[in-house]
């Protein structure tokens, strides 16, 4: 009777229940009687590096949801012993979540630096907090053996304020659960002499304990950065890719499914959310699993896709015709048109824009091409016929931005001693060598609104990359949109940046945030963050000047000194002895700026790279309106969708900049009143609202909230 069995993810549950109905019931029962013991709160046990923080959210939100609809119960801990890093905004997603308690176990798998605590508070980079504990038996998988409790107490880092700690017992990893033999060793070893005091206990008995301990633990600020696996941030580039894919085109269905009025298409998108978040386990997004996983893995994720644009359309023909965008930052770019003409658009937030007239456009940008010397109204640029560039000069700062010839193409041996897929090991940064030079270029194209130079190139043994480097009219970066038919063994490839910059700390974007990791190796923890995962862009800069890299499906990043780099590719042969072989696409751009990252907007810049706008059926515009914006440049606004429950409308804001302030968010669709909400949606503080604006405060590095009715 004392025994409990702890069971995560909403996903295995939902299963259960459409495949098996007669143990679902029995499940059911079992949670009643307090045997069965539903934990994690998410739909599955997510990467916590890759998915973007809305995808994070909606772990909580369909998780959460489930174990309340169907076993009566939401989940108090974030239950994730086998993930590989975690970003510091988790703190406050989990809080977001209805979450209070983290339990992991990856942590003690550091190479370089074991963590101080075994339990700990860890402050999220807003100030949520969170209880942490990870057990010191260094296992989820524990036999229960005497040894195992022993060491279990001896390991323990935190006796001076704590008088407890977790063995997670069981064949976990894989499935198969306890045997009666640990069992019965814990039966016997609750109070016997020379053993620690044992009891079989649930995740909320062991964590109510734990809270009225007698001691006050240690806070740790920020992210758990994981010394291991660092080739999750790039392994199975094909899944990472319809990862984002599937994530844009989910932002873009809601946000037009709500502008477009009618009928909000909410089972469809359930279900596409859904798939997608099962995709985004932990051994599947991160590159971990054996090929049937991937074959799996990219027909879902065509599904999402094709489902979620399949919504995008419905809406747009009721929105009317013309370019609309779909982000919260105003635009003006070239784009690609239906007729497959190329036009300047101006769109504000979230609305449809307006085709700008052409000889207006050529009076204020145009771009020139000479050889091999790109030229637009902010940058000056010039191209080697290597495939390197070897000159790009910020005009409204009058500086160089390289410091020696940029997208330098490099390949590394990439042989880690184990976990082939997972890790990329320190002693490749000590085989640099690089890639041969391009063997031809043409232009491709050579017009007043883009010009675009290609060259062709030969990646190590049997491998090709065509790229074709452009720069538009009136744009501040410079693109490389990439083919490569990848088919090397143990290489990894990265493209560097050499950059006229100096500063002690690169910045990363994360979930709803960034992070600022070291550019040296003072430390042993600077040198084991050789490798970092980041989204949409990484940046260096000096107060003045610096410069970005963006990227459309990289996640792995590293910058040493002034040389800032993305991993492209990989090629392990374990678990799946195909994985990243064959055709990839993918886009960067170099994106150089006076003043900081902040000033110079490069948030909102990687959101319109990332972000294409979308059409109706013409290419001339009914109405040019904003649905929702925000005046405040500190404070994005999102993601836009329909309430879970309701047709009100809910508004997903965050702080990205590290500052203080109130905002106002101009909504143009019919409400009436505003309360903030957590990301389950349950209500919260009632806002003020004047007219069709919102007052919203805000504090540094928040989650925002918003249902208004």
């Amino acid at each position: 009777p004392e025994y409990r069995f702890a069971c995560s993810q909403a996903q295995q549950y939902a299963w259960v229940e459409e495949q098996a109905p007669e143990l679902w019931e029995e499940i059911i029962a079992r949670v009643d009687a307090g045997g069965w013991v539903p934990v994690g709160g998410t739909w599955i046990e997510p990467d916590c590096n890759i998915p973007s923080g809305e995808s994070l959210l909606r772990q909580f939100l369909h998780g959460q949801r489930f174990f309340e609809q169907k076993l009566g119960r939401r989940c108090l801990e974030f239950w994730n012993p086998d993930v590989f890093g975690y970003n510091g905004q988790l703190p406050q997603i989990m809080r977001e979540g209805g979450v209070g308690r983290f339990l992991t176990q990856k942590l003690s798998w550091n190479r370089f630096n074991r963590p101080e605590h075994h339990t700990f508070t860890w402050q999220g980079i807003d100030g949520s907090e969170v209880l942490a504990h990870f057990p010191p038996a260094d296992t989820y998988n524990a036999e229960a053996t005497v040894a195992e409790l022993r060491r279990n107490v001896a390991d323990f880092k935190d006796h001076e304020h704590s008088r407890m700690s977790m063995l997670g017992f069981g064949h976990g990893d894989g499935g198969g659960g306890p045997t009666r033999e640990m069992i019965e060793t814990l039966l016997r070893a609750r109070d016997l002499q020379g053993l620690p005091r044992t009891a079989m206990r649930s995740s909320d008995e062991f964590f109510e304990a734990l809270e009225a301990g007698p001691g006050e633990p240690p806070t740790i600020l920020g992210e758990l950065y994981f010394e291991y696996h660092r080739g999750t941030y790039t392994t199975q580039a094909r899944t990472k890719r319809g990862n984002r894919r599937c994530e844009v085109a989910l932002h873009d269905a809601e946000f037009l499914a709500t502008a477009a009025g009618g009928e909000y298409p909410r089972a469809e998108l359930d279900g596409l959310w859904k798939l997608l978040l099962l995709n985004q386990f932990h051994d599947i997004l991160p590159g971990s699993s054996i090929r049937l996983v991937y074959e799996d893995a990219e027909r879902d994720l065509a599904k999402v896709e094709a489902g979620a644009n399949a919504i995008c359309d419905a809406a747009l023909a009721s929105i009317g015709t013309g370019p609309v965008n779909t982000i919260g930052f105003a635009r003006r770019e070239v784009a690609r048109a239906p007729d497959g003409e190329l036009r300047v658009v101006e769109a504000p937030p979230y609305g449809p824009g307006a085709v700008v007239a052409e000889d207006l456009v050529l009076k204020q940008h145009n771009v020139s091409l000479d050889g091999l010397v790109l030229e637009n109204a902010y940058l000056r640029v010039e191209l080697a016929a290597d495939g390197t560039v070897v000159s790009v000069f910020e005009r409204s700062s009058n500086r160089e931005t390289l410091a020696a010839p940029g997208n330098r193409l490099e390949l590394y041996d990439d042989r880690p001693v184990a976990f082939e897929a997972w890790d990329i090991d320190p002693f490749h940064l000590e085989t640099r060598r690089d890639s041969p030079p391009a063997t031809s270029w043409a232009v491709v194209l050579d017009s007043p609104l883009r010009a675009e130079v290609a060259f062709e190139r030969s990646i190590g043994e049997a491998s090709t990359m065509r790229q074709v480097v452009r720069l538009d009219a009136g744009s501040r970066r410079l693109e490389f949109h990439t083919r490569v038919d990848w088919h090397e063994d143990g290489k990894l490839p990265k493209v560097c940046f050499p950059l006229a910059v100096r500063a002690p700390n690169a910045t990363y974007e994360m979930q709803y945030g960034y992070a600022e990791r070291p550019t040296h190796y003072s430390t042993s923890h600077d040198r084991a963050r050789y490798e970092v995962p980041g989204h949409r862009f990484a940046d260096l800069s000096e107060h003045g000047f610096g410069a970005a890299l963006l990227t459309d499906c990289k996640y792995g990043y590293s910058c040493y000194g002034n040389e800032l780099r993305i991993s492209l590719l990989r090629a392990p042969k374990s678990p799946d002895p195909e994985a990243d072989m064959g055709r990839h696409e993918f886009a960067y751009a170099l994106l150089p700026h006076a003043g900081g990252w902040r000033e110079a907007g490069v948030v909102a810049e990687a959101a319109r790279f990332n972000v294409p706008l979308r059409w109706g059926e013409s290419v001339v515009s009914t109405q040019s309106r904003s649905f929702a914006s925000v005046d405040d440049p500190n404070l994005v606004l999102d993601t836009i969708k329909r309430a879970e429950d309701s047709d009100a409308l809910v508004l997903r804001l965050y702080e990205a900049h590290g500052a203080r302030g109130t905002a106002r968010v101009r909504v143009g669709l019919p409400f009436e009143s505003a309360r903030r909400a957590n990301a389950l949606e349950d209500a919260g503080e009632q806002l003020e609202v004047d007219g069709d604006e919102i007052v919203v405060p805000y504090r540094p590095h928040e989650i925002v909230t918003v249902v208004a009715r």
